[in-house]
């Protein structure tokens, strides 16, 4: 009766909030067409209008074009009107229409579209299991529940977590509800009260499970032990036995079984008794097991049931051996040997849980796994190991590299001076100026001067020299070369070009205390100024290589000193590029450009045009250098 009273209530209640909801739409589309009416004036013209069994498209039809509107009836409104209209605007027909023939205004910029009204759906409320009021002391070995129309299935599962002792039911059973309340009672005593007041019964199998049954399938003490019941139907053999059901399909090998938290102990033997098959169980199967099973065969079921369990099955000739997987008798060792891939770093990529009761030992000599462990698990992560056992792609890298330097040098000037000993008369003219006089022939240029009447201009001692250049070098090296690279998918390949230099580094120290005397050591060390490439690719699906290129290039530049360590000028770059297979790409940019102008001369006059050049020497020197490099990866197998 209270049922009926809540689904009334119920019912009444969403009535209430259907009636509100409707109203606030019809209010929402008065609204949005009041707002219309800025752009759609005709919306507040009244009409006049008689109609009689037209359909709802036509009659508004007639009602947009009087009045200047949008409107679009949806086709599969199938409505005849038949009414009279008089003084009243478009927009309390709109609303009639909508109120009367339950429809839908929507808006699509000035157009109004009349649809047939979809209601939205009624949120279902989330369920929410309700608790088991149920206690279990496992010191007393102690039972306190508080029932109230709780199915049988959810409280034998309660009692299983938490007192750790297996319970089955009959399957038409499952729907049973309990009611009861005990506080602090031995367990069993517990157990009898809720049967007694629920008008079924419980017993203790003999194979350790309880069992709550019909009150006249057990005896009137209630809690006694109790042997399986086995019932056999027909040609098929279908037995339904505490909680499960079997039936042995026509080719005598395949079954169906169907268990609803039946004990493993029990099934096993039941299922191979069935079979005619012989089993060796090693230790004692635990834990009940729910499932559907269809058309398998003895080897699966075990498989099954004990996926996920510390059991495990072999088969020895014709007979199945059966317990915890750590047992010798049920281990398996294999070798597997990889094909494609090395065996080194495999190891370090299978996942843990799949390793897990199986001892892994690397054989590098034969490029293999040694697998420990029992059949199902061994065979789970062969499974894994062949699917990541796959060829892995070797790309070859063919790299191009262009250095190319332009120089250019300009040296004028004129020196004079006096040597240790007297200077031989020497040099070139042409194609450049690079001449050295000596005393003698400046002499005689003198007294060529001399000759002419105006100047006496006298001589100059037999070690004075006179040194004249003019001249401009021009230079263009090319370095090329075209190495070629291999490497693994997602290994790195590397190439470095370089030259080594040594600079000498001395030491100075103090040797001894009372008696001190200096200690000098020297030491040659090595500078590098190297061309380094390395590429990393990786090989995509797509027939497209990912390359990581890093390019790093130093030069030395001049000592500041002779014993002093060259200088280095480093120019380097990182690039993340995608190409196709065998597509050559072109990396530049890496320029280098220096200029050096240096001079000497006599003061003042050095600086002033025309006359520095006879009193002055100078040098100017450009240097141009491009660095360009090609790759083109290509995918080999």
């Amino acid at each position: 009766m209270r049922h009926k009273i809540a689904f009334i209530l119920f019912y009444l209640l969403a009535g209430c909030v259907n009636y509100t909801n409707a109203q606030d739409r019809y209010v929402v589309i008065e609204s949005q067409l009041n707002e219309l009416v800025k752009l759609q004036p005709g919306l507040k013209e009244k009409i006049e209008i008689s109609v009689n069994d037209v359909s709802v498209q036509d009659f508004l039809r007639g009602i947009a074009d009087a009045n200047n509107l949008n409107i679009s009836v949806d086709q599969g409104i199938n409505v005849k009107v038949s009414s009279n209209f008089k003084d009243v605007t478009v927009i309390d027909v709109l609303i009639f229409l909508c109120k009367k023939y339950e429809l839908d205004v929507k808006f699509i910029g000035a157009i109004i579209n009349l649809a047939p009204y979809i209601p939205p759906p009624i949120p279902i409320e989330e369920y929410v299991q309700k608790p088991i009021l149920l206690n279990y002391n496992k010191l007393s070995d102690q039972l306190s529940f508080d029932l109230n129309n709780d199915s049988l299935s959810l409280v034998t599962k309660e009692l299983t977590k938490q007192s750790g002792k297996n319970f089955v039911y009959l399957p038409e059973l499952g729907s049973k509800l309990l009611n009861g309340f005990v506080q602090d009672l031995d367990f069993d005593v517990a157990l009898q009260k809720m049967a007694f007041s629920n008008n079924i019964s419980v017993s203790f199998s003999d194979d350790g499970v309880y069992q709550f049954e019909k009150k006249d399938m057990t005896d009137q003490d209630g809690l006694s032990k109790k042997s399986k019941v086995k019932n056999d139907k027909q040609q098929g053999k279908s037995g339904e036995i505490s909680g499960f059901t079997f039936v042995l399909l026509s080719d005598s090998v395949n079954f169906s079984i169907v268990s609803n938290s039946a004990s493993l102990p029990e099934l096993v033997s039941y299922v191979a008794e069935q079979l005619g098959l012989n089993i060796f169980i090693y230790s004692e199967i635990k834990g009940p097991s729910t499932f559907r099973l269809d058309s398998v065969d003895f080897d699966h079921f075990l498989k099954y049931i004990f996926n996920g369990t510390e059991f495990t099955f072999k088969k020895d000739g014709n007979v199945y051996l059966i317990g915890e997987r750590s047992i010798e008798g049920l281990r398996r060792t294999e070798l597997f040997t990889f094909k494609f891939r090395t065996v080194d770093k495999i190891s370090e990529t299978v996942p843990a849980e799949l390793k897990k009761g199986i001892d892994v030992k690397v054989f590098p000599d034969l490029n293999s796994f040694v697998l420990s462990g029992s059949q199902p698990r061994i065979e789970e992560l062969k499974t894994f190991l062949r699917v990541i056992d796959r060829v892995v792609p070797v790309i070859q890298i063919e790299v191009m590299i262009m250095d190319v330097q332009d120089t250019r040098t300009l040296s004028t000037g004129i020196q004079a001076g006096l040597g240790d000993k007297p200077a031989t008369t020497q040099g070139k003219v042409y194609p450049s100026l690079d001449l050295t006089l000596n005393s003698s022939s400046i002499n005689s240029v003198i007294n060529k001067i001399n000759g002419l009447g105006v100047l006496n201009l006298g001589s100059v001692t037999p070690n004075f020299y006179l040194s004249v250049k003019a001249l401009e070098q021009q230079g263009l090296l090319k370095l090329r070369s075209t190495p070629k690279l291999a490497t693994l998918n997602g290994h790195e390949a590397k190439l470095s070009i370089g030259r080594t230099e040594y600079y000498l580094e001395t030491q100075n120290s103090i040797v001894g205390v009372q008696n001190p005397y200096p200690v000098q050591s020297q030491q040659y060390k090595s500078v590098n100024a190297d061309l380094a490439l390395t590429i990393s690719p990786i090989v995509s699906g797509d027939d497209q290589i990912t390359l990581d290129i890093k390019v790093k290039q130093s030069n030395f530049t001049e000592r500041i000193s002779q014993t002093a360590p060259p200088g280095t000028i480093t120019r380097d770059f990182e690039s993340l590029i995608r190409v196709k297979n065998d597509e050559m790409i072109i990396l530049g940019g890496l320029d280098e450009n220096s200029t050096n102008d240096s001079g000497e001369g006599v003061p003042l006059l050095s600086r002033i045009p025309v006359l520095k050049w006879l009193f002055s020497s100078r040098t100017r020197a450009n240097k141009k250098g491009k660095l360009v490099i090609f790759i083109r990866p290509t995918v080999i197998y």
